[in-house]
């Protein structure tokens, strides 16, 4: 097979980047994604505490109010696939002014809504700019960033996707105390508009586009497959209710059929390196057995950002203000703890990192099983703080061993891999612990529950994601460091060197800065 030319590919020279210093410019570069990406993933959750308000500002129902989030999420879920594509087929420059371009509009639609519906629209049209940004990022930095620095960088980078959706709740919680939930909109759009300016103005392209062709087909079917499963597993929670119009079966059946059929079109697809998603991928050990445990360690994560605020305010009594203080720390933890696991990763591997933060994560999740109105704020503070740090250490860790063991040319198709295993995997363990609390509740409508009532079904909720950090821990065993694929059928010990590829001005610079067009080598 031959690799898609995704880089100007230079004669085999010595390195010179001792010590695996990142080349100048690179961390300029990566720095623009990184902050750009926890822009827009910011919004993700960011209306879930602003719901009840919503709710009496247009008259519109709880189930009708959640599709500002579950639209949000059906639109990356069936978009985030295609941003392999989208990789290939255009320079990276290019998909980074665009995406960040739509992200802004969608932001002021959102912002100038005059109805309901214009502000699902402008939700809509965030998550299209928004799904190829975490794809791009991990890409990015897989291909610039020397191997022997590869885990501390991408510690850094994916701590985005799992710090984004504990900061937002808490930022939505600070405004919502003070001012309209328009301002949540309107306060976004000038670092957004800062953030595209300045990737205007430095960032260089650091890809060849290939002649890739959009099979239509495919998008259609990961529309109906992804889109499918999201929607189906969104209506979960209210059916343990009886508040759904419809079976949640009925759009996860679609929605299997659907992938299935999706799976079945790239096989031949791959063949002439035209597939969506290239299923080689899969039939790495070392890329599955990552991929699996994080289908646990981002649903228990993201998923529990659902039922913590109803047990917070339900049985504890805090305000929608200290709901927001509350969140704040576990925020920070997440991107402190990233940085340094990645340094312990690139030393010891990753099972020094997993064993013990899963057997930490148990530990935290039978405490919150036992909380209730008598269980002090600092307490859970704490607890809250050890369970995020643990899941930052997981998380950089699992990704950063899943996308060590892939090819170059198939790092776009990985990292779409994993950033649709994260959105499906929080829209699942979220159905499911929303329907565990309800059961646990031990009335129909959970709505408003008495403090008792709400002590019931946080502690269901809570056993619930322990069973579930549980199967992390088993699957901690199996995830180990990767070799790094030196060709199609053959791999090398993972070196410490660059590969000799070179990536032709990453970084523009001015003359002050006394380097113009820098080429950095890989």
């Amino acid at each position: 097979m031959t690799a898609p030319a995704e880089f100007d590919v230079a004669a085999p020279a010595p390195t010179v980047h001792s010590g695996n210093r990142l080349p100048r410019g690179v961390a300029l570069v990566i720095g623009i994604l990184i902050v750009s990406t926890f822009i827009v993933f910011l919004n993700e959750l960011l209306l879930g505490v602003a719901l009840p308000t919503l709710i009496e500002d247009f008259g519109v129902t709880p189930s009708t109010g959640q599709w500002v989030t579950t639209g949000f999420l059906l639109t990356m879920a069936v978009l985030i696939p295609a941003s392999s594509f989208v990789m290939r087929r255009f320079r990276m420059r290019t998909v980074f002014l665009v995406a960040l371009s739509l992200f802004i509009a969608g932001t002021t639609l959102a912002a100038i809504a005059p109805t309901f519906g214009v502000l699902v629209a402008g939700r809509i049209v965030q998550a299209s700019g928004t799904a190829v940004f975490l794809p791009l990022l991990m890409t990015t930095t897989m291909r610039l960033v020397p191997v022997g620095r590869r885990g501390q960088m991408m510690a850094i980078t994916t701590a985005v996707p799992a710090v984004a959706p504990a900061v937002g709740p808490a930022l939505s919680g600070l405004v919502l105390s003070t001012l309209n939930w328009r301002w949540l909109f309107i306060m976004m759009l000038p670092f957004a508009v800062a953030a595209l300016a300045l990737g205007a103005w430095k960032l260089r392209d650091t890809t060849t586009p290939e002649p890739a062709a959009l099979d239509v087909p495919s998008l259609l079917l990961s529309a109906f497959g992804f889109g499918g499963l999201v929607y189906g597993l969104s209506l979960i929670g209210e059916a343990s209710s009886g508040h759904t119009s419809i079976s949640p079966y009925l759009p996860l059946a679609v929605g299997l059929v659907g992938l299935v059929a999706f799976v079945l079109r790239q096989i031949p697809l791959q063949r002439r390196d035209s597939a969506f998603l290239d299923m080689r991928i899969f039939l790495r050990r070392s890329f599955t057995a990552p991929l699996l445990v994080m289908l646990f360690v981002a649903g228990n994560g993201i998923g529990l950002l659902v039922v913590l605020p109803l047990v917070l305010t339900d049985v504890t009594g805090l305000s929608t203000l200290q709901l927001g203080l509350f969140l704040i720390p576990g925020g920070a933890a997440i991107s402190i703890v990233a940085a340094a696991s990645g340094r312990v990763y690139d030393r010891f591997g990753p099972r020094p990192l997993m064993i013990p933060a899963a057997i930490v994560w148990l530990a935290v999740l039978w405490f919150l099983s036992r909380v209730d109105e008598s269980t002090s704020v600092v307490a859970l503070i704490v607890a809250w703080l050890v369970f995020t740090s643990a899941q930052a250490a997981m998380w950089a860790t699992l990704t950063t061993s899943a996308m060590g063991g892939l090819r170059p040319e198939l790092y776009p198709h990985g990292a779409s891999a994993f950033a649709t295993a994260q959105q499906l995997a929080g829209a699942a363990f979220g159905a499911v612990f929303i329907s565990a609390y309800t059961i646990g509740s031990g009335v129909r409508d959970a709505g408003v529950l008495s403090t008792d009532q709400a002590t019931s079904a946080g502690h269901a909720a809570f056993l619930t994601a322990g069973v579930v950090g549980l199967i992390v821990l088993l699957g901690a065993f199996f995830v180990r460091r990767t070799p790094i694929p030196a060709a199609e059928g053959t791999v090398v010990d993972a070196p410490v060197a660059f590969a000799p590829l070179t990536v032709e001005t990453v970084a523009d610079t001015t003359a002050t800065d006394g380097a113009v067009g820098e080429k950095v080598a890989r």
